[in-house]
C-alpha cells in the first residue's frame, strides 16, 4: 500500500462498522501490521497514516494461521485417522512466533482439526447438489450412487490441502464429462443421468426421456 493509499482498512470499517475483518495467514504479516493490531485490539480503535481514527469496537477481527499444521499432517494415519494434537503444543508454537503482548490481547484461540474423509463426504454432497441444480436448469436430472460419492471423496482427499482438491476432482470427474455429453447431444432435455462407479472410474448411465432413443450406457 503506497503512502497516498493508506486508510483502506480504516475507511472500510468507518463506512461499515459492523463488519468482520479477516487476516489470513497472520504469521506472514510484516511487523508493522502487528503494531497496528496491538492498537486495534487494545484500544478498540485504529489511527491510519492519514491521521484518521476509526472505531473498531463493533468489528469482529479474525486471524488465521498455519502454525502447527505440520503436527496434524505428521499425525495422519491411513489418510483417515488423526491422532490428537494437544492445544498446549499449538500454544507453544504461537508463543514462540508471536509477541506475548499480542497474544494476550486475543480473546480466543480456536484450534481447527484437519478434514477427514467423513467430512469430505459431506462436502461432496454439497458440491454435487450445485451440479445437480445446474442440470435441473437445463431440464436434466442427476442421480448419484453412494459408491460414486465415496469414489469422489477418496479421490479428492488430501490431508496436505484439505478440501481444495475435491472441487477440482468433481470438475474433472463429473462436470467436464457431463458438459461434453451435453454439447455432443448424448444428453438432452428430459434425460436422467445416473452416475455409478466402474472398475477404476465413474460410469454414466443415461436414461432417455419418453420418446427419445433407447436408453444407452457407457463409460466416461
Amino acid at each position: 500500500v503506497g503512502f497516498e493509499e493508506g486508510g483502506q482498512l480504516t475507511e472500510a470499517v468507518r463506512r461499515r462498522p459492523y463488519s468482520v475483518v479477516l487476516f489470513d495467514e497472520i504469521e506472514k504479516a510484516h511487523p508493522e501490521v502487528f503494531n497496528a493490531l496491538l492498537q486495534l485490539l487494545d484500544d478498540g480503535r485504529l489511527t491510519d497514516g492519514q491521521g484518521r481514527t476509526v472505531d473498531f469496537r463493533n468489528t469482529v477481527v479474525i486471524m488465521t494461521s498455519n502454525l502447527g499444521s505440520e503436527l496434524w499432517l505428521s499425525a495422519v494415519e491411513d489418510k483417515s485417522q488423526v491422532k490428537e494434537v494437544s492445544r498446549d503444543q499449538i500454544h507453544r508454537l504461537l508463543q514462540a512466533h508471536f509477541r506475548p503482548e499480542f497474544l494476550n490481547r486475543v480473546d480466543e484461540i480456536v484450534v481447527f482439526h484437519p478434514l477427514t474423509r467423513s467430512d469430505l463426504a459431506e462436502i461432496v454432497d454439497i458440491q454435487l447438489a450445485k451440479v445437480s441444480a445446474l442440470l435441473r436448469g437445463r431440464g436434466l436430472t442427476l442421480e448419484i450412487d453412494p459408491s460414486a460419492r465415496e469414489y469422489l471423496a477418496e479421490e479428492g482427499y488430501d490431508p496436505d490441502f484439505g478440501a481444495r482438491p475435491l472441487k477440482r476432482t468433481i470438475q474433472r470427474e463429473v462436470q467436464d464429462p457431463l458438459a461434453i455429453k451435453v454439447v455432443s447431444g448424448e444428453i438432452s432435455e428430459g434425460d436422467t443421468v445416473k452416475i455409478t462407479t466402474g472398475d477404476h472410474d465413474l460410469k454414466f448411465e443415461i436414461m432417455k426421456a419418453p420418446g427419445s432413443p433407447a436408453e444407452s450406457q457407457f463409460e466416461a
